[in-house]
Order: structure tokens, then C-alpha cells, then sequence
């Protein structure tokens, strides 16, 4: 009896272990550990797959190796070479800063915050896009008369709503008729 009941515990300790996946946090992004180091910088906002690709090559790290067997070292390396990549122009996601006039690639929240403040700035001038932005419509010339239709809507009613729709009518149609 007490056989059965250690196996059973050391079945599920097994278990546990091969479904828990652990995590490896870089520069505040959770990636699994089983994933690839390719497809797993990919998983931190700002990083494109060509980025990605840029990065393992020009730090020598295999593309298919698993995030797992990555020591301490390579970590560093690969932080301090998002934080200040040393890649062509067209390869960085701000090119020609409004403010600054450098090429940047910004990343997670900086890149959130950037986003926000250049639309900001559009609505303070009020271009044709910070107006667009401002009304909640499609900024880059996509078609607005089958789509975007969320929000102000008055056209399409659901069932219930019709229903007490035609009720109320019905009673407004009989209190006209006894007043006649």
C-alpha cells in the first residue's frame, strides 16, 4: 500500500516538472525556456524577427539553441546590445527623431510612451492624422464604409432591443387611438 502511494507521488513530482516550464526574464519580458533564442527575443516589444536575426548573428549565438542554455555572460552581452545596437538605420525602429535627430531603436515601454507622445503631438498641431486619431477612425487610408463601425452605431439593433422597440410602439399606437 505504501509502495503504491510513493509511486504515485513520484509520478506526479514528473509531471509537475515536465509541465512546469520555467521562465527566463529579459529586460522585463517573460520567455519560456523552452523556446528558441530566435523566435524568443522576438517576444520583447520592439524586437522584429530581423532584429532577432541581426542579433544572434552578430553575436555568434546559434538561432536554434534553446533559451535554457544560455549562461550569465551571454545574457549581458545580449542586453547591452539591445539597449545600443550597432546595426544600419534601416534596421532601428526610430529613425530621425523629431526631437533629437538620431536613429534610435526604443523598446517595451519606452516604446509605448514614444508612440503616445507622437500622437499627442499630432492632435496639438491637428494634422489630417492627430484628427483622424482624435475621432477614433482609420488613420492610414483604409475604407470606412464597411468597417470601423464600432462604438456610435445606431444602425443594427439586437434582438431584444427590436422587440422592446415594437412594444413600446404598440403601446404609443393604442393610446393615440383612445384619445381619437
Amino acid at each position: 500500500m505504501e509502495k503504491q502511494t510513493k509511486e504515485k507521488t513520484e509520478k506526479k513530482t514528473e509531471k509537475e516538472k515536465a509541465e512546469s516550464i520555467s521562465i527566463i526574464r529579459i529586460l522585463g519580458t517573460d520567455i519560456p525556456e523552452n523556446m528558441a533564442v530566435y523566435s524568443g527575443l522576438t517576444r520583447i516589444k520592439g524586437i522584429s524577427w530581423a532584429f532577432s536575426n541581426a542579433l544572434c548573428n552578430l553575436l555568434n549565438i546559434d538561432k536554434k539553441r534553446k533559451m535554457s542554455t544560455l549562461n550569465e555572460k551571454e545574457h549581458e552581452q545580449i542586453i547591452s546590445f539591445i539597449k545600443s545596437p550597432e546595426l544600419p538605420e534601416w534596421l532601428l525602429n526610430r529613425r530621425k527623431d523629431i526631437v533629437t535627430g538620431k536613429n534610435v531603436h526604443l523598446i517595451t515601454t519606452d516604446l509605448d510612451i514614444q508612440r503616445d507622445f507622437d500622437i499627442r503631438r499630432l492632435k496639438t498641431i491637428k494634422s489630417y492624422r492627430g484628427w483622424r486619431h482624435a475621432l477614433g477612425l482609420p488613420v492610414r487610408g483604409q475604407r470606412t464604409r464597411s468597417h470601423f463601425r464600432k462604438g456610435g452605431a445606431l444602425g443594427v439593433t439586437k434582438g431584444k432591443a427590436r422587440e422592446a422597440m415594437k412594444s413600446t410602439a404598440g403601446k404609443e399606437k393604442g393610446k393615440k387611438e383612445k384619445k381619437k
